[in-house]
Protein backbone atom coordinates (compact mmCIF):
# COMPACT_ATOMS: atom_id res chain seq x y z
CA UNK A 1 0.00 0.00 0.00
CA UNK A 2 1.07 3.48 -0.86
CA UNK A 3 2.18 6.37 1.82
CA UNK A 4 -0.81 8.60 2.28
CA UNK A 5 -0.11 12.29 -0.11
CA UNK A 6 0.37 14.68 2.65
CA UNK A 7 0.87 17.58 0.40
CA UNK A 8 0.38 18.65 -3.55
CA UNK A 9 2.51 21.44 -4.45
CA UNK A 10 4.57 23.85 -7.09
CA UNK A 11 7.62 23.51 -5.53
CA UNK A 12 8.98 21.21 -2.39
CA UNK A 13 12.27 22.97 -0.56
CA UNK A 14 14.48 19.73 1.02
CA UNK A 15 16.21 21.02 3.91
CA UNK A 16 14.67 24.58 5.45
CA UNK A 17 18.71 25.64 6.86
CA UNK A 18 20.97 28.04 5.66
CA UNK A 19 19.69 27.81 1.86
CA UNK A 20 16.83 26.54 2.28
CA UNK A 21 14.84 29.29 4.25
CA UNK A 22 16.34 31.63 1.51
CA UNK A 23 14.71 29.86 -0.87
CA UNK A 24 11.65 29.71 0.73
CA UNK A 25 11.65 33.25 0.98
CA UNK A 26 12.66 33.98 -2.08
CA UNK A 27 9.53 31.26 -3.17
CA UNK A 28 6.62 32.70 -1.18
CA UNK A 29 6.72 35.97 -2.82
CA UNK A 30 7.39 34.83 -6.66
CA UNK A 31 4.29 33.97 -8.50
CA UNK A 32 3.38 31.15 -11.33
CA UNK A 33 3.10 31.91 -14.85
CA UNK A 34 -0.74 31.82 -14.35
CA UNK A 35 -0.06 34.96 -11.94
CA UNK A 36 -1.39 32.81 -8.79
CA UNK A 37 1.14 32.73 -5.56
CA UNK A 38 3.20 29.33 -5.75
CA UNK A 39 2.30 26.77 -3.36
CA UNK A 40 5.54 26.20 -1.62
CA UNK A 41 6.36 23.60 1.15
CA UNK A 42 9.75 23.46 3.13
CA UNK A 43 10.60 20.15 4.78
CA UNK A 44 12.73 19.90 7.52
CA UNK A 45 14.58 16.94 9.25
CA UNK A 46 14.88 19.06 12.02
CA UNK A 47 13.60 22.15 14.41
CA UNK A 48 13.80 25.62 12.53
CA UNK A 49 17.17 26.57 13.95
CA UNK A 50 19.38 23.75 15.86
CA UNK A 51 22.81 22.38 16.13
CA UNK A 52 22.91 20.61 13.03
CA UNK A 53 23.80 22.31 10.13
CA UNK A 54 26.23 24.35 8.54
CA UNK A 55 24.87 28.10 9.76
CA UNK A 56 25.05 27.06 13.95
CA UNK A 57 27.50 28.81 15.89
CA UNK A 58 26.38 32.24 16.94
CA UNK A 59 28.02 34.62 14.02
CA UNK A 60 29.59 33.87 10.68
CA UNK A 61 31.55 36.40 8.83
CA UNK A 62 30.52 38.35 5.99
CA UNK A 63 32.91 40.07 3.49
CA UNK A 64 32.13 42.11 0.17
CA UNK A 65 36.08 42.08 -0.86
CA UNK A 66 35.73 38.53 -1.62
CA UNK A 67 38.98 37.17 -1.55
CA UNK A 68 38.01 33.73 -3.07
CA UNK A 69 37.36 35.75 -6.46
CA UNK A 70 36.12 38.68 -8.06
CA UNK A 71 33.14 37.04 -9.56
CA UNK A 72 31.75 36.74 -5.77
CA UNK A 73 31.65 40.65 -5.24
CA UNK A 74 28.85 41.42 -6.77
CA UNK A 75 26.79 38.55 -5.55
CA UNK A 76 28.32 39.66 -1.87
CA UNK A 77 26.89 43.21 -2.53
CA UNK A 78 23.94 42.45 -3.41
CA UNK A 79 23.33 40.12 -0.41
CA UNK A 80 24.59 42.82 1.59
CA UNK A 81 21.05 44.43 0.41
CA UNK A 82 19.23 41.11 1.11
CA UNK A 83 20.49 40.89 4.92
CA UNK A 84 19.58 44.31 5.80
CA UNK A 85 16.25 44.17 4.08
CA UNK A 86 15.01 41.02 5.70
CA UNK A 87 16.54 42.63 9.07
CA UNK A 88 14.25 45.06 9.05
CA UNK A 89 11.37 42.62 8.21
CA UNK A 90 12.44 41.11 11.03
CA UNK A 91 12.98 43.71 12.94
CA UNK A 92 16.53 42.69 14.35
CA UNK A 93 19.94 43.36 13.50
CA UNK A 94 20.94 40.31 11.33
CA UNK A 95 24.11 42.41 9.83
CA UNK A 96 26.70 44.06 12.46
CA UNK A 97 28.41 46.64 10.33
CA UNK A 98 31.88 45.89 12.28
CA UNK A 99 33.85 45.50 9.00
CA UNK A 100 36.44 42.76 8.44
CA UNK A 101 40.01 43.00 8.84
CA UNK A 102 42.09 40.81 6.74
CA UNK A 103 45.63 40.73 8.02
CA UNK A 104 49.12 38.81 6.40
CA UNK A 105 52.38 39.36 5.45
CA UNK A 106 52.61 41.93 2.03
CA UNK A 107 52.52 39.53 -1.15
CA UNK A 108 50.07 37.27 0.62
CA UNK A 109 47.53 36.03 -1.98
CA UNK A 110 44.74 36.07 -0.32
CA UNK A 111 45.59 39.56 0.59
CA UNK A 112 46.38 39.93 -3.47
CA UNK A 113 43.17 38.76 -4.22
CA UNK A 114 41.39 41.25 -2.02
CA UNK A 115 42.58 44.30 -3.02
CA UNK A 116 42.38 43.13 -6.33
CA UNK A 117 38.44 42.68 -5.87
CA UNK A 118 38.95 46.41 -4.25
CA UNK A 119 40.53 47.90 -6.98
CA UNK A 120 38.21 45.79 -9.68
CA UNK A 121 34.80 47.21 -7.91
CA UNK A 122 35.88 50.19 -6.51
CA UNK A 123 35.23 49.25 -2.85
CA UNK A 124 35.59 51.88 -0.13
CA UNK A 125 38.28 49.87 2.75
CA UNK A 126 41.26 51.08 4.02
CA UNK A 127 44.67 49.72 3.66
CA UNK A 128 47.23 49.62 6.36
CA UNK A 129 50.69 48.84 6.94
CA UNK A 130 52.23 47.60 10.17
CA UNK A 131 52.49 50.50 11.99
CA UNK A 132 48.96 51.41 11.87
CA UNK A 133 47.84 48.37 12.93
CA UNK A 134 49.89 48.01 15.89
CA UNK A 135 47.83 51.33 16.67
CA UNK A 136 44.95 51.15 15.63
CA UNK A 137 44.13 47.47 16.50
CA UNK A 138 46.47 47.00 19.30
CA UNK A 139 44.25 43.46 20.01
CA UNK A 140 46.71 41.71 17.62
CA UNK A 141 50.11 40.29 17.14
CA UNK A 142 51.63 41.95 13.94
CA UNK A 143 55.06 41.48 12.56
CA UNK A 144 57.03 43.92 10.39
CA UNK A 145 56.11 42.87 7.07
CA UNK A 146 52.50 42.25 7.72
CA UNK A 147 49.78 44.22 6.32
CA UNK A 148 45.99 44.76 6.83
CA UNK A 149 42.79 45.64 4.58
CA UNK A 150 39.67 46.47 6.34
CA UNK A 151 37.18 45.75 4.27
CA UNK A 152 34.35 48.44 5.33
CA UNK A 153 30.92 47.26 3.71
CA UNK A 154 31.92 43.89 5.93
CA UNK A 155 30.66 42.65 9.11
CA UNK A 156 29.29 40.17 11.42
CA UNK A 157 25.90 37.56 10.56
CA UNK A 158 23.77 36.47 13.28
CA UNK A 159 23.25 32.84 11.59
CA UNK A 160 20.93 31.60 13.39
CA UNK A 161 18.46 34.72 13.89
CA UNK A 162 18.81 34.46 10.26
CA UNK A 163 17.37 31.40 9.44
CA UNK A 164 14.81 31.96 11.93
CA UNK A 165 13.76 35.33 10.25
CA UNK A 166 13.48 34.24 6.83
CA UNK A 167 11.43 31.18 7.40
CA UNK A 168 9.19 33.37 9.22
CA UNK A 169 8.99 35.29 7.03
CA UNK A 170 8.27 32.71 4.14
CA UNK A 171 5.23 31.54 6.02
CA UNK A 172 4.02 34.78 6.79
CA UNK A 173 3.71 35.18 2.86
CA UNK A 174 2.23 32.34 2.61
CA UNK A 175 5.01 29.24 2.47
CA UNK A 176 4.60 26.30 4.47
CA UNK A 177 6.94 24.45 6.72
CA UNK A 178 6.94 21.19 7.89
CA UNK A 179 9.57 20.60 10.81
CA UNK A 180 10.27 17.20 11.98
CA UNK A 181 10.00 16.08 8.63
CA UNK A 182 12.75 13.92 7.71
CA UNK A 183 12.89 13.25 3.58
CA UNK A 184 13.69 9.50 2.91
CA UNK A 185 13.72 9.66 -1.09
CA UNK A 186 13.31 11.92 -4.29
CA UNK A 187 11.69 9.84 -7.24
CA UNK A 188 11.68 11.90 -10.50
CA UNK A 189 8.29 11.30 -12.41
CA UNK A 190 6.78 12.50 -15.63
CA UNK A 191 4.27 14.15 -14.07
CA UNK A 192 6.43 15.95 -11.37
CA UNK A 193 8.63 14.57 -7.97
CA UNK A 194 7.66 12.50 -5.49
CA UNK A 195 8.76 12.80 -1.75
CA UNK A 196 8.70 10.21 0.39
CA UNK A 197 8.89 11.74 3.65
CA UNK A 198 9.05 10.81 7.33
CA UNK A 199 4.64 11.88 7.31
CA UNK A 200 3.88 10.51 3.95
CA UNK A 201 4.11 11.43 0.79
CA UNK A 202 4.62 14.99 -0.89
CA UNK A 203 3.69 15.50 -4.59
CA UNK A 204 5.44 18.31 -6.18
CA UNK A 205 5.99 19.87 -10.06
CA UNK A 206 9.41 21.05 -8.75
CA UNK A 207 12.06 20.43 -5.72
CA UNK A 208 14.84 22.16 -4.40
CA UNK A 209 17.33 20.30 -2.70
CA UNK A 210 19.36 22.41 0.04
CA UNK A 211 20.18 20.02 2.00
CA UNK A 212 23.43 20.58 3.11
CA UNK A 213 25.82 17.75 3.86
CA UNK A 214 23.05 15.40 3.24
CA UNK A 215 22.61 16.10 -0.40
CA UNK A 216 24.35 13.74 -1.75
CA UNK A 217 22.22 11.16 0.28
CA UNK A 218 19.20 12.30 -0.95
CA UNK A 219 20.86 12.85 -4.18
CA UNK A 220 23.02 9.96 -5.05
CA UNK A 221 24.51 10.53 -8.72
CA UNK A 222 25.99 13.37 -7.04
CA UNK A 223 27.87 11.30 -4.70
CA UNK A 224 31.26 11.43 -6.59
CA UNK A 225 31.06 15.35 -6.26
CA UNK A 226 30.07 16.39 -2.91
CA UNK A 227 31.92 15.20 -0.08
CA UNK A 228 31.00 15.69 4.14
CA UNK A 229 33.59 18.24 5.57
CA UNK A 230 33.87 18.29 9.17
CA UNK A 231 34.21 22.17 10.42
CA UNK A 232 35.78 23.22 14.46
CA UNK A 233 34.64 26.57 15.67
CA UNK A 234 35.92 27.94 18.83
CA UNK A 235 35.86 30.81 21.76
CA UNK A 236 37.99 32.54 24.30
CA UNK A 237 37.86 35.27 26.84
CA UNK A 238 40.00 38.25 26.58
CA UNK A 239 41.49 39.66 29.64
CA UNK A 240 39.45 42.95 28.73
CA UNK A 241 36.11 42.66 26.71
CA UNK A 242 35.87 46.16 26.37
CA UNK A 243 38.47 46.21 22.85
CA UNK A 244 36.92 43.23 21.81
CA UNK A 245 33.30 44.78 21.41
CA UNK A 246 31.99 44.84 17.51
CA UNK A 247 32.31 49.22 17.69
CA UNK A 248 36.09 48.87 18.30
CA UNK A 249 36.87 45.26 17.30
CA UNK A 250 36.48 44.22 13.51
CA UNK A 251 35.22 40.41 12.36
CA UNK A 252 39.15 39.38 11.68
CA UNK A 253 41.18 36.51 9.05
CA UNK A 254 44.69 36.10 10.58
CA UNK A 255 47.10 34.60 8.37
CA UNK A 256 50.50 34.04 10.22
CA UNK A 257 53.05 31.76 8.32
CA UNK A 258 51.40 27.97 8.41
CA UNK A 259 48.18 29.52 10.42
CA UNK A 260 44.67 30.58 9.58
CA UNK A 261 42.30 31.93 11.82
CA UNK A 262 38.90 33.76 11.64
CA UNK A 263 37.06 35.42 14.22
CA UNK A 264 34.35 38.01 15.22
CA UNK A 265 33.90 40.28 18.02
CA UNK A 266 32.04 39.54 21.20
CA UNK A 267 28.25 39.23 20.91
CA UNK A 268 27.59 37.52 23.90
CA UNK A 269 29.74 40.43 25.94
CA UNK A 270 32.35 37.70 27.33
CA UNK A 271 34.05 35.49 25.05
CA UNK A 272 35.14 36.81 21.26
CA UNK A 273 34.88 33.57 18.41
CA UNK A 274 38.68 33.15 17.25
CA UNK A 275 38.65 29.53 15.17
CA UNK A 276 42.15 28.36 14.34
CA UNK A 277 41.74 26.33 11.05
CA UNK A 278 42.05 22.49 12.77
CA UNK A 279 42.25 20.17 9.96
CA UNK A 280 39.53 16.98 10.78
CA UNK A 281 39.30 14.08 8.85
CA UNK A 282 35.98 14.07 5.91
CA UNK A 283 33.31 11.72 7.17
CA UNK A 284 31.14 9.38 5.13
CA UNK A 285 27.95 10.86 7.33
CA UNK A 286 27.02 14.13 8.87
CA UNK A 287 26.19 11.86 11.72
CA UNK A 288 29.70 11.10 11.77
CA UNK A 289 31.29 14.48 12.73
CA UNK A 290 33.28 14.17 16.04
CA UNK A 291 31.43 14.92 19.40
CA UNK A 292 34.52 15.84 21.54
CA UNK A 293 37.62 17.13 20.47
CA UNK A 294 40.77 16.06 22.82
CA UNK A 295 42.89 18.09 25.09
CA UNK A 296 45.51 17.95 22.70
CA UNK A 297 43.56 19.52 20.16
CA UNK A 298 41.51 21.92 22.61
CA UNK A 299 45.48 22.92 23.87
CA UNK A 300 46.40 23.53 20.05
CA UNK A 301 43.43 25.88 19.44
CA UNK A 302 44.20 27.73 22.70
CA UNK A 303 48.26 27.73 21.50
CA UNK A 304 47.18 29.19 17.77
CA UNK A 305 44.63 31.51 19.09
CA UNK A 306 46.92 33.17 21.24
CA UNK A 307 49.51 33.74 18.64
CA UNK A 308 47.01 35.82 16.67
CA UNK A 309 45.65 37.60 19.68
CA UNK A 310 47.79 37.66 22.79
CA UNK A 311 45.11 39.07 25.41
CA UNK A 312 43.27 35.85 25.15
CA UNK A 313 42.98 32.91 27.98
CA UNK A 314 43.96 29.72 26.28
CA UNK A 315 41.61 27.98 27.34
CA UNK A 316 38.49 27.70 24.87
CA UNK A 317 35.00 28.68 26.86
CA UNK A 318 33.42 26.37 24.25
CA UNK A 319 33.95 25.01 20.77
CA UNK A 320 31.75 23.22 18.13
CA UNK A 321 31.88 20.95 15.58
CA UNK A 322 30.10 21.32 12.41
CA UNK A 323 29.70 19.41 8.85
CA UNK A 324 29.05 20.73 5.14
CA UNK A 325 29.17 19.77 1.83
CA UNK A 326 32.53 20.29 -0.22
CA UNK A 327 32.71 20.58 -3.80
CA UNK A 328 35.78 20.20 -5.69
CA UNK A 329 37.11 23.43 -6.09
CA UNK A 330 35.02 24.90 -3.04
CA UNK A 331 33.15 26.58 -5.54
CA UNK A 332 28.85 25.99 -4.89
CA UNK A 333 27.07 23.48 -6.71
CA UNK A 334 23.54 25.61 -8.10
CA UNK A 335 22.25 23.87 -10.78
CA UNK A 336 18.91 21.93 -12.11
CA UNK A 337 19.14 18.10 -12.55
CA UNK A 338 16.92 15.82 -15.31
CA UNK A 339 15.08 17.26 -17.13
CA UNK A 340 15.15 20.20 -14.61
CA UNK A 341 12.35 19.82 -12.28
CA UNK A 342 14.87 19.54 -9.67
CA UNK A 343 17.58 21.75 -8.66
CA UNK A 344 20.03 21.76 -6.19
CA UNK A 345 21.94 24.37 -4.01
CA UNK A 346 24.95 22.23 -2.23
CA UNK A 347 28.57 22.05 -2.00
CA UNK A 348 29.00 25.22 -0.18
CA UNK A 349 32.59 24.69 1.21
CA UNK A 350 32.17 26.31 4.02
CA UNK A 351 31.42 30.00 2.59
CA UNK A 352 28.06 29.74 1.42
CA UNK A 353 26.27 31.52 4.74
CA UNK A 354 27.55 35.19 3.63
CA UNK A 355 26.15 34.58 0.10
CA UNK A 356 22.74 32.62 1.30
CA UNK A 357 20.08 35.32 0.53
CA UNK A 358 21.09 35.51 -3.30
CA UNK A 359 21.92 31.37 -3.14
CA UNK A 360 18.75 31.40 -2.39
CA UNK A 361 17.64 33.29 -4.59
CA UNK A 362 19.44 31.81 -7.34
CA UNK A 363 17.89 28.48 -6.24
CA UNK A 364 14.49 29.67 -6.53
CA UNK A 365 14.79 31.55 -9.93
CA UNK A 366 16.17 28.22 -11.57
CA UNK A 367 13.41 25.74 -9.98
CA UNK A 368 10.34 28.17 -11.59
CA UNK A 369 11.57 30.00 -14.31
CA UNK A 370 14.51 27.81 -15.39
CA UNK A 371 17.60 30.72 -15.28
CA UNK A 372 18.58 33.34 -12.70
CA UNK A 373 21.14 36.08 -13.13
CA UNK A 374 23.10 34.46 -10.04
CA UNK A 375 24.00 31.55 -11.47
CA UNK A 376 27.40 31.05 -13.10
CA UNK A 377 28.95 28.94 -14.99
CA UNK A 378 31.49 27.77 -13.04
CA UNK A 379 28.38 26.96 -10.51
CA UNK A 380 27.14 24.31 -12.99
CA UNK A 381 26.69 20.14 -12.73
CA UNK A 382 28.94 20.35 -15.73
CA UNK A 383 32.08 22.71 -14.22
CA UNK A 384 31.86 20.47 -11.59
CA UNK A 385 32.23 16.81 -13.61
CA UNK A 386 34.92 18.35 -15.88
CA UNK A 387 36.95 18.88 -12.79
CA UNK A 388 36.59 15.01 -12.06
CA UNK A 389 37.65 14.62 -15.32
CA UNK A 390 40.54 12.61 -16.39
CA UNK A 391 43.58 14.82 -17.77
Amino acid sequence: MSAAVIREVDVAVVGAGTMGSMALWHLSRMRGADGRPLRVLGLEQFGTVHTHGAFSGESRLFRVAAKEGRLFVPAAREARSQWLELGRLAGRDLLLPSGVLHIAPGGHADLDATLAAIAEHDLPHRHLGAEDLRRQYPQFHVEDRDEGVLDELAGALRPESAVHAASRQAVASGAEILHGTAVLGIEERADGVRLSTSAGEVHAERVIVTAGPWTARLVPDLADLLTVRVLTLAWFVPEDIGPFLPHRFPGFMRDLEELHVFGAPSLDGYSIKASPHLLLPDVARPEERPTELSREQLRWLGEQARRVIPALDPEPVRWSVHTDSQSPDGRPLIDTLGDGRITVAAGMSGNGFKFAPVWGQAAAELAVTGGSRWQHEEFTLAHHRSLLAPV
